[in-house]
């Protein structure tokens, strides 16, 4: 179990990245706040508490791996990996400019540490199946995670992923579904119902935790207790807030996709830095 001042740490270094996200995506005018919002937490916990990962060697075969498979949630993957040291923070401002390395949607080999292009919806999810398949094949040490939204999991390729990854009983990969309940077009329980989407899991042999995915403690025992799991792969059920850190943008449908304006901005990054 991490220490409180562990804890405390992560939760200081989210708002860190919470601030970088807005930024980028205000100076872009272009982005997706509200997912990156969501999974802000999660994202902190991995980068900078559980993945081994080493930005001097960012292609250590030994790494562990990461998958971002909602990846037009990008903006929170770009920060992390900038403020973990992976390349400058100040290239975070060119988010999808021309020629930029931060495409909308992250591309292998565009950034160390992005490891699967990935944007099409369900196609990130069945990457990281595949990623931890090779590595029980060939020997790998190394952990595979991704995460996904509850929207995504709209999409029939998750469902034969999940099948595959109970096949190989796959103990080498971890699964975290933001379940922000909202998508591009509206309410997930409107669109495509899905819940209870533990039991689905469960049916299809995966072992599963239910947490609130904005309390740290939370998610680092699920992910700590999740790379312990000897038994088949874990999916972590994580309940959150789409557009979490910004008053304006909680659970609004509205800002799944869309940059503010100069007065949002400055509401936003007051709000996120403790200004009143």
């Amino acid at each position: 179990m991490a220490a409180p001042e562990t804890i405390k740490a992560l939760e200081e270094k989210a708002g860190e990245l919470r601030y970088q996200v807005i930024d980028m995506i205000y100076a872009a005018q272009s982005g997706h706040p509200g997912g990156s919002l969501s999974a802000a937490d999660i994202m902190t916990a991995l980068y900078f508490n559980i993945l081994n990962v080493d930005p001097g060697n960012p292609r250590d075969p030994d790494r562990d791996r990461f998958v971002l498979s909602k990846g037009h949630a990008c903006p929170i993957w770009y920060a992390c990996l900038a403020l973990r040291g992976f390349f400058p923070v100040t290239e975070l401002r060119t988010l999808r400019t021309i020629n930029s390395r931060l495409q909308g949607h992250p591309v292998a080999g565009k950034l160390p540490g992005i490891d699967a292009t990935t944007g099409s919806l369900g196609i990130g999810f069945g990457q990281a199946v595949g990623m931890a398949l090779e590595a029980r094949m060939i020997g790998k040490p190394c952990h595979v995670y991704t995460i996904l939204g509850d929207g995504e999991c709209d999409e029939g390729i998750i469902w034969e992923a999940c099948n595959t990854a109970n096949k190989y009983k796959l103990n080498n990969l971890t699964a975290i579904v933001d379940c922000n309940g909202l998508q591009n077009d509206g309410f997930c329980r409107d669109i495509m119902p899905l819940e209870p989407l533990d039991l689905k899991f469960e049916a299809l042999g995966w072992k599963v935790r239910k947490i609130d995915g904005h309390n740290m403690e939370e998610i680092v025992s699920a992910l700590e207790e999740a790379k312990a799991n000897q038994d088949k792969p874990t999916v972590i059920l994580a309940k959150t807030i789409k557009g979490r850190g910004v008053q304006f943008m909680e659970n609004v449908r509205g800002w799944h996709g869309k940059a503010p304006n100069q007065e949002e901005y400055r509401k936003a990054t007051e709000e996120i830095q403790g200004k009143k």
